[in-house]
């Protein structure tokens, strides 16, 4: 489980996070929406641990997350896709793919997640020469989300994938990330402005509003509440 308590940010001044709290079960796919300036990617970014905690606690399984390092827990399974298709531009698919496993001593089982990746995103498969800035910004999400599934996570966390991608191509990376946590049983935090595209495919819906949580509950529920709808989803 991914248990967050009374989560509190500061970036100066400014509070970021006030007393946050969430608990997600194993396996489950949660969706934090809400506008700019929310606090979503802080979230995100404090739990990989590139932000410092003012507050608070956050532990997965027994791992105390606001005190470990990034590399220290990529090491125990929890993987960060940032915002912006974060790929290495220079470096070809196969590269960019084989970073995500530089950790990994076990070469066999690090080309059997490559195999595994290209089977769940065939199109990389179809450009594993190619540099990766020659890729549409699909196939760079893809490439971002498939390089952090060469470290075998655990809990994955997923900052804006749909953002500046057409709504075709937004469809696709929305059933993907629906189809890694049912096959694989990941745990899947996803960070989202589409807040209809992220709540049809999560589980649990967390609604955060200028670093609180306004709303929260299953997924299903969330979507069919009508504040909810008015504030967030656009009817």
């Amino acid at each position: 489980m991914l248990r967050i308590k009374n989560l509190v940010v500061d970036h100066g001044a400014i509070r970021a996070l006030h007393g946050v709290s969430i608990s997600i079960e194993k396996g489950q796919l949660a969706a934090v929406i809400g506008a700019n300036g929310a606090g979503k990617t802080t979230l995100l970014r404090t739990l990989s641990g590139l932000n410092k905690a003012s507050d608070g606690s956050a532990t997965w399984g027994d791992l105390n997350i606001l005190h470990s390092k990034p590399e220290s827990l990529v090491r125990h399974g929890i993987s960060h896709v940032s915002e912006g298709k974060s790929v290495i531009p220079e470096l070809t698919v196969a590269e960019n793919l084989d970073l995500g496993a530089l950790w990994r001593r076990n070469r066999k089982e690090a080309a059997q997640s490559k195999r595994e990746v290209v089977e769940l995103f065939p199109r990389l498969g179809e450009r594993l020469s190619q540099r990766a800035d020659s890729l549409s910004g699909g196939e760079r999400q893809m490439l971002a989300i498939g390089r952090s599934m060469m470290s075998k996570p655990q809990l994955l966390l997923l900052d804006e994938p749909s953002l500046g991608l057409a709504p075709l191509v937004i469809e696709q990376i929305f059933q993907s990330i629906r189809d890694l946590t049912t096959a694989m049983g990941l745990t899947v935090l996803l960070v989202e402005q589409n807040a209809m595209g992220a709540l049809k495919i999560a589980d649990i819906g967390i609604v955060l509003n200028l670093g609180s949580i306004a709303a929260s509950g299953s997924a299903a529920a969330l979507r069919d509440d009508p504040a909810v709808r008015a504030a967030y989803l656009g009817f």
